[in-house]
C-alpha cells in the first residue's frame, strides 16, 4: 500500500471546473496522523505501521494505549490504525495528505449511519401488501417465510426486520477533485459512508478504473 490516511468527514459541498460544470465533492479533514510504533517480522510476525489521528484528553484513553504514546513520546490521540506502507516512516513522523493528488483514484471506508430496528421495507426495500380487502393489520409486514412441512425452515439470507446501518462500507474508485495541503482537506467527487464528523479511511483503491 503506497497511499493511507485517516480523516473526519466534514460535509459535502459542490466544486466548479475550468469549463464550468459543477462536481459534488465529499469534504474530508484527512490527517495529520503520527506514526506511534512500526511493526517487524521478528516481534509481531508482520510489517505494518500503527499510526494515530485526532487528540484527545489523556483521561479519555485506556491504560494500553497511554503505555503506547508515552513509548513514542506522542500525545494521547482518539484513533489508532495500523497501515502496511510501501515506505518505511520513523516513530514520531507526521504523516499528512500531501501523499495525494487530484485525480488519484482512491478507496474510501466508513461506518454507515445506524437506523436501529427497521422493518422489511426500509431495510430490504420490499413491498407492502395491498391496503384494501381485509389485509390488515399486517400491510407492512414481512410475506410468507415458507411452506410448512417442506423445508419446514426458513432459508438463509431471507430479508427480516432487524438491525439497519451501522456497518463498515468501502466505496471504490472515487475520484480525489482537489487537496487543500495547508489546511489538511481532501475534497472527494461523489458521496461516502457515514455521518458529518464519522470517521473514513481513504487509501489506494484496489480495482483501477
Amino acid at each position: 500500500m503506497k497511499k493511507a490516511i485517516l480523516g473526519k468527514k466534514l460535509g459535502m459541498t459542490q466544486i466548479f471546473d475550468e469549463t464550468g460544470i459543477m462536481i459534488p465533492v465529499t469534504v474530508v479533514e484527512a490527517g495529520p496522523m503520527t506514526v506511534v510504533r512500526n511493526k517487524t517480522v521478528e516481534s509481531d510476525g508482520y510489517k505494518a505501521t500503527v499510526v494515530a489521528f485526532g487528540d484527545v484528553a489523556e483521561r479519555k484513553v485506556n491504560k494500553p494505549e497511554i503505555g503506547t504514546y508515552k513509548k513514542a513520546n506522542v500525545t494521547p490521540k482518539k484513533y489508532m490504525k495500523e497501515f502496511k506502507y510501501d515506505d518505511e516512516y520513523e516513530v514520531g513522523a507526521t504523516i499528512t495528505c500531501e501523499m495525494f493528488a487530484a485525480g488519484d483514484h482512491v478507496d474510501v471506508s466508513g461506518i454507515t449511519k445506524g437506523k436501529g430496528f427497521s422493518g422489511a421495507i426500509k431495510r430490504w426495500n420490499q413491498h407492502r401488501l395491498k391496503m384494501t380487502h381485509g389485509t390488515g393489520p399486517v400491510h407492512r409486514h414481512a410475506g410468507s417465510m415458507g411452506a410448512c412441512s417442506s423445508p419446514s425452515r426458513i432459508f438463509k439470507g431471507k430479508g427480516m426486520p432487524g438491525q439497519y446501518g451501522n456497518v463498515k462500507v468501502t466505496v471504490q474508485n472515487l475520484e480525489i477533485v482537489k487537496v487543500d495541503a495547508e489546511n489538511n482537506l481532501i475534497a472527494i467527487k461523489g458521496a461516502i459512508p457515514g455521518p458529518k464528523n464519522g470517521t473514513v479511511t481513504i487509501c489506494d483503491c484496489v480495482k483501477k478504473a
